[in-house]
């Protein structure tokens, strides 16, 4: 990691403000090369992480901006090595223009999450931590931002790292009083720990347990809305979304393929699935988009079952229902609830709720019925897991601690039980990146946008 990195880190769309980043033992003599401070010196004079107004050139002396700059030097910095950042006017074009200056002088294009891998590698921060950084610039929720940040500081990496070095003073314990027996030390019993195993393993539990409801923070909930032609499917869609996402006519059969588009309901973050009426017809292509609506139903988190209200219950009504009685979790819809209301009772042991899409009546029920079903776990923010690499780690951790207590149980050897703690300790070590391979590690920084 001895070169000098560089990237763009504002995206390529004109703003107000544009970013160039660079890291890497170049990175204060790359500053010099390109921007003269105002108040005189260079920027190898100044002190760490302040902003000093001044001129940006190119390598010709030729001016570009008139912008601020920021060195920060290793260790004290994002990536634990020496780096600058250039905080220039949000000219797509100034910006590539400052970045193949930067290239010329001997710097080269960063990677996908470099940055942050730079961090990691350099000890800035836990692979639980790093994974947050991603998580917290894709959050589309409230949650989502508190639990990234939660994860961001440390919150998943402590409650690891207490049950390693927890499980590692046991290991240590016992290691010692077997390879210097003639030495003054407490004797070891197994039992003495047990206590402590039994609080990590619990941890552990509790850590799982929030993955299910962690996925929905970063990526939704799959809620497909199910019903018959004319239902009021793609009306309850665009009400929800807030504008005319889908389209809408008194046309049968409008919607011939899925619709999908994310929204918050009750505080959980939903992907809308608006899906083709549900009937038997001739039409090849309607035909098509019936099948992909009974898939995106199988594959759903949640259905909405959208029947229309004012109407008697039609023919295919049952299907609609059975469709949504499947399902993880479903509620049925009364539509159209501003009519005259012609549906006396439904036959289904779901929630049902009369809604308008018009006048919005019954979206305050709907979103409290939906909180109702999808609560928060009930956990501080940042101890929510929200990817698999992470609730696999644990799984195996919490699974190597049961066998160890079974193993005590039993009656076993000090040294079986051992060896179950020592496979949690290795399961631990992949969570927050104490040991982890090479190939795992570049996935994980793939995920980044270049310049984060």
């Amino acid at each position: 990691m001895r070169d000098t990195i560089a990237a763009i880190s504002t995206g390529g769309q004109v703003s107000a403000i544009g970013i160039v980043r660079v890291s890497g033992e170049k990175s204060t003599a790359l500053a010099d090369r390109l921007f003269i401070p105002s108040a005189g010196g260079g920027m190898g004079t100044q002190p760490d992480r302040k902003l000093v107004y001044g001129e940006l050139r190119d390598r010709e002396g030729n001016l570009l901006d008139l912008c601020m700059c920021t060195v920060s030097r290793g260790p004290n910095s994002y990536t634990g090595e020496d780096t600058a950042e250039f905080q220039c006017h949000g000219s797509p074009m100034l910006l590539e223009t400052l970045l193949q200056e930067l290239f010329r002088l001997g710097a080269r294009q960063a990677l996908p999450g470099e940055f942050t891998k730079r961090a990691f590698l350099n000890g800035k921060m836990d692979l639980s931590s790093a994974e947050a950084v991603i998580d917290l610039i894709d959050a589309e929720s409230t949650e989502a931002v508190r639990n990234a940040a939660g994860q961001l500081s440390g919150a998943v990496h402590r409650k690891a790292e207490e049950i390693y070095t927890a499980l590692g003073d046991i290991s240590a314990h016992f290691h010692a009083v077997l390879d210097y027996p003639d030495e003054d030390l407490e004797a070891f019993r197994i039992r003495d720990y047990e206590a402590s195993m039994r609080q990590g393993l619990k941890t552990l539990q509790v850590l799982l347990q929030s993955f299910e409801r962690g996925k929905t923070l970063n990526t939704g909930l799959r809620t497909a809305i199910i019903g018959l032609p004319n239902a009021g499917k793609s009306s309850l869609l665009n009400a929800l979304v807030g504008f005319d996402r889908a389209i809408v006519t008194e046309v049968p059969g409008t919607t011939r393929d899925t619709v999908e588009e994310r929204v918050k309901v009750g505080g959980v973050l939903l992907r809308l699935i608006d899906t083709a009426g549900l009937r038997e017809t001739e039409d090849r292509v309607e035909r098509l988009g019936v099948e992909r609506s009974l898939e995106a139903a199988a594959g759903a988190d949640l259905v909405l079952a959208v029947l229309d209200g004012s109407r008697e219950l039609e023919r295919g009504a049952e299907q609609v229902l059975a469709t949504a009685d499947r399902a993880k979790r479903g509620i049925v819809l009364l539509s159209k609830a501003d009519l005259p209301r012609k549906v006396t009772a439904v036959p289904t042991s779901l929630p049902v709720l009369s809604v308008s899409s018009l006048s919005g009546e019954g979206f305050d029920d709907l979103e409290n019925l939906i909180a109702e079903l999808f609560p928060l776990p009930s956990v501080p923010a940042g101890e929510i897991l929200t990817n698999a690499r992470q609730a696999d780690a644990v799984r195996r951790a919490a699974e190597s601690m049961e066998a160890a207590l079974r193993c005590l149980e039993e009656g076993r050897t000090p040294d079986i039980v051992l060896t179950e703690t020592e496979t949690a300790m290795q399961a631990l070590g992949e969570l927050t990146g104490r040991s982890i391979r090479d190939d795992i590690t570049d996935r994980i920084f793939a995920r980044f946008c270049v310049g984060k």
